[in-house]
């Protein structure tokens, strides 16, 4: 595990004193569909999809990716873990610079596009690799999209993870779930005041409770095979333990106190296509070292223990189809493996 942070200019503030976090929702809401109603139809090779592994909401448009399998027809940069004030970089690739756009800043591409673009530079952003513009960062409808929009290019055997018959009550769980988990563990982080952060900490383990009760008796949270509700939670819990329950002092109990949950998430991170998108180190160096107003000192926790990720879970006594009538993802492109002592297996108990 790497956790030097020599060289960073990460100093940020995230915290409004007196206010409650208030997340900017403005993305860019450009879309990349088959019909191309936008300007930008969906062709194999044109868009480049920028991610961070450390970042849950890209760590979604990674797993449907690979759920899916489109990595032949839509290509995949990697930020690395930390960014300054303004933009994630490149900084994994050699020279800083990404091999297929160019570039060493994500900025780059908005400002192709948007020239002196003043929001959040944000991943996951998908980017026109001929023009090296940004074509969206709304990544509540990118990963939407890559389910249906992008049909024709799934690979033989690929879930359908937004099924039409579900897809209300998929958007009614949603909607919770970002409400009061998703956002509501950045809620209790940021909060700028005791009376912000109790109001979020008791939505949130409210909301988990009522998850708990709901996965109970159910394998996955809409039907009976995994759909985007799954991969929405699924990014949220495993980060629980490892940064949100001491970092955003999310702390009545730890994921791994919460028996449902925990073997809810265990489940996944055990499927193909979820917990070989986890890199550990990434999400761990970026909340520590980029949050300084909550974390002056930078110090990246040593702990938790983590290779209870890898331990049996019994949730499949439950039932259930994990791909429905398809089938798991094949393993993942090599190029694109997270690094072995980044992984759950690399953090055992000190000893």
């Amino acid at each position: 595990m790497t956790t030097s942070t020599e060289g960073y200019d990460t100093a940020g503030a995230y915290v409004t004193t007196g206010e409650s976090f208030r997340r900017d929702t403005n993305y860019i809401t450009t879309r990349v569909t088959a019909d191309g109603r936008d300007g930008y139809p969906v062709e194999p090779g044109r868009y480049r999809l920028v991610v961070s592994r450390a970042c849950p909401w890209a760590n979604r448009a990674v797993i449907v990716r690979r759920l899916l399998g489109l990595e032949p027809v839509l290509s995949m940069g990697i930020c690395g873990p930390t960014h300054d004030r303004r933009s994630w970089t490149f900084d994994l690739d050699p020279d800083g610079v990404d091999p297929v756009l160019g570039i060493p800043r994500l900025q780059d591409a908005y400002f192709a596009r948007f020239p002196g673009y003043e929001r959040g530079i944000t991943v996951p952003a998908i980017v026109d690799v001929p023009t090296g513009q940004v074509v969206t960062n709304d990544y509540a409808q990118m990963t939407l999209d890559l389910s249906t929009q992008w049909r024709t290019h799934h690979r033989d055997g690929a879930p359908d993870l937004y099924p039409e018959h579900l897809r209300a009550e998929i958007d009614a769980v949603n909607r919770l779930v970002f409400r009061d988990v998703n956002n509501g563990v950045y809620k209790c982080g940021f909060a700028g005041s005791q009376e912000a952060y109790e109001r979020a900490y008791t939505r949130l383990f409210a909301r988990l409770d009522d998850l708990s009760d709901r996965l109970r008796d159910q394998r996955y949270l809409v039907g009976d095979t995994i759909t985007e509700a799954d991969v929405r939670l699924f990014t949220t819990l495993v980060r629980f333990d490892a940064v949100y329950h001491g970092h955003f002092k999310c702390n009545r109990q730890k994921l791994t106190e919460m028996p449902v949950l925990w073997a809810y998430a265990r489940d996944l991170f055990q499927t193909p296509g979820f917990g070989d998108t986890i890199d550990f180190d990434h999400i761990k160096k970026h909340y520590y070292v980029v949050h300084t107003d909550l974390n002056p000192t930078q110090i990246v926790p040593r702990g938790p223990e983590l290779s209870g990720w890898l331990s049996p879970h019994g949730r499949e006594t439950l039932g259930g189809r994990p791909f429905g009538d398809g089938t798991p993802p094949d393993p993942p492109r090599p190029d694109e493996v997270v690094p072995p002592e980044h992984t759950a297996a690399a953090f055992p108990s000190a000893g």
